[in-house]
């Protein structure tokens, strides 16, 4: 078994491969840690056989991404179990998940599951991995895609970033929500979105977090 720093390593290069070619600086940031760190506890998982170092980029192998997946899924099911039964709030559960991801052995993971009634998706919106590995596809586009007069529904927001969590939880724009774009500034300006009677104005790098699907209302 992983120590809990190597697990988050492997999760960490799981989650920004998901996105773009992962390098030691991008591990870096994401960890909040020093480059000689990232690179020394990346030639220990190299030397493990869970991810190799081509021209500078980091891969998972196929076992790093096994395992990195086992990760995710605790962490997912923990946030529904928090969130879902606990009563946690949902700005809260992705902390509190952290301290039980790496506690969860596939047996608990599976019972979890079955207790909460086979989720697909944590709180914030994202895939729950399957016990085989395979994980589901979140449809929509990002907030910054609609136009003036859309009625469209939240389906996943970020799920790492505490402060914008906390802020999105505060204007009520969590996976559900249903609300209209009013307004669209010219020149990548601001969103002007209204959210239960409430009007609100969204920078694009906030909205770019927001994943939605169209709704008729």
């Amino acid at each position: 078994m992983e120590s809990a720093t190597a697990e988050e390593y492997l999760e960490v290069i799981y989650k920004l491969s998901r996105e773009e070619a992962v390098r030691p600086s991008k591990i870096a940031s994401a960890l909040g840690v020093a480059a000689p760190t990232v690179t020394s506890q990346l030639k220990r998982l190299e030397a493990k056989g869970l991810l190799t170092r081509p021209h500078g980029r980091v891969k998972l192998t196929g076992e790093g991404e096994a395992r990195a997946l086992s990760v995710v899924r605790s962490h997912r099911l923990s946030e529904r179990f928090l969130t879902d039964v606990l009563g946690i709030p949902v700005d809260e559960a992705h902390d509190e998940a952290c301290k039980w991801e790496h506690a969860l052995s596939p047996r608990v993971q599976q019972a979890l599951e079955e207790f909460l009634q086979m989720p697909d998706v944590c709180p914030h919106g994202h895939p729950i991995p399957a016990a085989d590995g395979t994980v589901g596809t979140v449809h929509g586009h990002q907030l910054t895609d609609s136009l003036p007069g859309d009625a469209v529904r939240v389906v996943q927001v970020a799920e790492d970033d505490d402060a914008l969590l906390s802020y999105l939880t505060s204007l009520g724009l969590l996976p559900g929500t249903v609300l209209r774009v009013v307004d669209v500034a010219p020149f990548h300006g601001p969103l002007l979105v209204e959210v239960g009677g409430s009007q609100y104005a969204l920078g694009r790098e906030v909205a770019a977090q927001i994943v939605v699907v169209g709704v008729s209302v």
